[in-house]
């Protein structure tokens, strides 16, 4: 039995940088990388938000956790016809998602604030303005420390599903094999089983990032055989390349 990596789908979108790992990695061992994504993002509908009784301009301030979260929430103000004020205050999860922001709004520092990438981070950053009304603009699937971490410091705020993540038509791949299959959340495992119900693993090796994606896997009946991020892999690319290297010896 070859158990040699020849081929690999990432379910993720292509990478838009020709400096992505990955395809450093396809070039040096030989291998081809695919790039597929297996969820995608679908926004609120304007009527759907409405049911959540929420109005935007209750709240002062805003936590935006991802650009998508920026995106959606713009799109609703514009469908809803309300009128962002400038007084309005942004908390963004990291300095890139603050400039992100400029899509939208004139970039002030007195009122747009960001973290280093962890929410924990952009928490002790919200401390010094707990007297605002907080919007946390979401998707469907939220990570529980957020919700833990805002009640815990008794942040006054409200949740608002903006957007959904939607598991994606994959019908085209079904008699397509690859040796190995990436996954970087619950959603992707959630997708290949809802695409392809009788999907058998036999010697397709399973590569899963975070430990949501793993706990995931592991419900799924899978065998997980690369898991990132380790000590010796903090990254998905270094774990994939260390598998290839141990098993593609000649």
């Amino acid at each position: 039995m070859d158990l040699k990596v020849k081929t690999i789908l990432v379910s993720q979108p292509k990478p838009e940088s020709d400096r992505s790992p990955y395809f450093e990695v396809s070039n040096k061992h030989k291998v081809t990388i695919d790039f597929r994504p297996f969820i995608h993002i679908e926004g609120v509908s304007e009527i759907d938000f409405r049911q959540e009784r929420i109005n935007l301009l209750d709240h002062t301030a805003v936590i935006f956790t991802s650009r998508n979260a920026v995106d959606h929430y713009f799109r609703i103000a514009k469908e809803s016809r309300v009128t962002i004020p400038d007084t309005m205050k942004y908390f963004c999860i990291s300095e890139s998602t603050a400039y992100y922001l400029q899509k939208y709004v004139v970039y002030r520092k007195r009122k747009i604030f960001h973290g280093k990438q962890r929410f924990a981070d952009l928490i002790e950053v919200m401390k010094k303005h707990k007297k605002e009304s907080f919007l946390l603009p979401c998707s469907d699937i939220l990570k529980k420390e957020i919700p833990e971490l805002l009640d815990k410091n008794k942040f006054k705020y409200s949740k608002a599903v903006l957007y959904r993540t939607v598991c994606s038509d994959l019908s085209d791949l079904e008699d397509v094999l690859y040796d190995m299959l990436v996954f970087f959340s619950p959603a992707g495992i959630e997708s290949l089983l809802k695409n392809f119900p009788d999907f058998k693993q036999n010697n397709t090796r399973i590569a899963v990032f975070g430990p949501t994606t793993a706990r995931a896997a592991k419900e799924a009946g899978f065998r997980i055989d690369i898991q990132a991020p380790t000590q010796n892999a903090p990254s998905m690319t270094m774990a994939i390349e260390n598998y290839i290297k141990e098993h593609n010896k000649k």
